[in-house]
C-alpha cells in the first residue's frame, strides 16, 4: 500500500488523474483544488462540466476548510451514520472553480477507508471522486468492471485492492441547508 500511495502522491502533486478504491465504488480522482486537472477527468468522462463531482476528505476537521458555514448537524451526520455519507454543502472555497456546482455548492464525504484516508492525509488537500465510468455508463462494482478505456485514459492505477470482489455500491447523498434542512438525495 505504501508505495501505491507514493506513486499516486506524485502523480496528484503533478496536477495527474488517479483510479483509485474508495469506501464506496473505484474513483478516478485529482487534487480537488486544480481546475486543469479537474478538466481532465470531465474530459476522461465525458461529462458536462456543469455536473459537479464530489470530494473526498480523511476527517471532518478539513470540512471548515473548503465550506464557508458547516451546519452542526453535518458532524452529527458523518459521525451517526452507518454507510458512507456524501453531503452537499452551500458555499464552496477554495477549491477548484469548475468543480463547484453553479449554484456554488459541493459534495462532500470523510472517507472512512484506509488508503484514501492515508492518500489524502499525505496529500493535505482533498481528491476529487467520482465513478470510475463513462458519464451515463453504470458505475462499477469493483475494479474487474472498470473499462479498459478508463483505465488507458488515467496516469496512475493503484494497485491496492484490485483483487478484491465485494460488490460495492456508491454512497447515499444528502443535501444540508445552513439552516438545517435535510433532504435526500440518494438512499
Amino acid at each position: 500500500m505504501n508505495d501505491d500511495i507514493v506513486k499516486a502522491l506524485e502523480v496528484l502533486q503533478s496536477g495527474g488523474i488517479i483510479l483509485y478504491p474508495t469506501d464506496t465504488i473505484w474513483g478516478i480522482g485529482c487534487d480537488a483544488t486544480n481546475a486543469g486537472a479537474v478538466k481532465k477527468i470531465y474530459e476522461i468522462k465525458r461529462r458536462e462540466d456543469s455536473k459537479s463531482m464530489l470530494v473526498l476528505m480523511e476527517n471532518i476537521n478539513l470540512l471548515e476548510r473548503y465550506v464557508e458555514e458547516v451546519p452542526e448537524m453535518a458532524y452529527d451526520l458523518i459521525e451517526l451514520s452507518e454507510k458512507p455519507m456524501t453531503i452537499i454543502y452551500s458555499g464552496a472555497k477554495n477549491l477548484a472553480p469548475n468543480l463547484v456546482a453553479q449554484d456554488g455548492s459541493i459534495g462532500i464525504r470523510v472517507s472512512g477507508e484506509t488508503f484514501t484516508q492515508r492518500l489524502i492525509q499525505r496529500f493535505k488537500k482533498p481528491i476529487v471522486s467520482t465513478s470510475a465510468n463513462i458519464s451515463g455508463e453504470p458505475s462499477p462494482a469493483n475494479f474487474s468492471e472498470i473499462s479498459q478505456e478508463i483505465i488507458d485514459a488515467v496516469d496512475y492505477v493503484v494497485e491496492y485492492r484490485q483483487d478484491d470482489t465485494t460488490p460495492a455500491s456508491p454512497s447515499c447523498i444528502v443535501k444540508l441547508g445552513v439552516g438545517g434542512e435535510i433532504e435526500i438525495l440518494r438512499r
